[in-house]
């Protein structure tokens, strides 16, 4: 029942559905499917992926970093969990290619961007300067984002912004971003913990695996597994035969 596939399963279809998978099987072994040259690869492959499996479930339990190894990589990486907390005003202007009547023209663009940041400025209520969400959109409250989930372009700017302080972007042509850094911050240890559980155990389980084939004496054929070479196409038509003519 654990693993009873999709949630629309009720218990008496899975009662159903391995009823018929008890029923079909021992009638195949009745048969003597069992022998079949097919039957006997098809389960040989099970039993290799179930030994598989299991032996990957064996390793990648081993592979399950400590509490130290895990504090030492948070105390090694302090500035990946740097975090920002970003208040975002989305502005849409006008351009050759809009149909939809959307968005405002650059002069109006810049004003308005001018009276939002002066609304935020003096404790005013901005959103009340934004007539229609045709014209711009503001974000309700701050958003936190941590360091590596903003877009490159705007993580670099963004970075070099002190709290308080707001960076333009034009991202794309209509698209008039503003972001100002309301706090910077930093996640702790025990909220960062499942991130760094999970990276340090996918780094180490790669190299036990790795290590696992040297020792195994796994080797590639890559003669085997090389492209094959492209062949060269003649850049003339064969002529017609005497017959293709008539």
């Amino acid at each position: 029942e654990a693993q009873q596939g999709p949630a629309d399963l009720t218990r008496k279809a899975i009662g159903e559905n391995y009823s018929s998978l008890l029923m079909l099987s021992q009638l195949a072994a009745a048969q003597h499917l069992d022998s079949s040259p097919e039957v006997i690869r098809q389960l040989a492959l099970d039993h290799t992926q179930i030994l598989s499996n299991a032996e990957f479930a064996r390793v990648k339990a081993q592979a399950q970093p400590t509490a130290a190894e895990i504090r030492a990589y948070y105390d090694a990486h302090l500035a990946d969990y740097d975090t920002v907390n970003l208040r975002r005003v989305f502005i849409w202007e006008k351009t050759a290619d809009t149909k939809d009547g959307k968005g405002v023209s650059p002069q109006e663009a810049k004003a308005l961007a001018a009276a939002i940041r002066k609304a935020y400025a003096s404790g005013g209520d901005a959103k009340k300067i934004v007539r229609d969400s045709n014209e711009a959109v503001l974000d309700q409250a701050p958003v936190e984002f941590q360091r590596g989930e903003m877009p490159p372009r705007m993580e670099q700017a963004v970075l070099a912004l002190k709290e308080g302080e707001w960076a333009e972007l034009n991202d794309s042509p209509g698209n008039l971003l503003l972001v100002q850094v309301v706090k910077r911050g930093r996640r702790d240890l025990k909220e960062v913990s499942p991130q760094i559980e999970k990276k340090l155990q996918a780094q180490k389980l790669k190299t036990e695996l790795e290590d696992l084939k040297k020792k195994a004496g796994v080797w590639m054929d890559e003669a085997y597994f090389a492209p094959a070479p492209k062949t060269s196409v003649s850049s003339t038509q064969p002529k017609k035969s005497g017959q293709e003519k008539q």
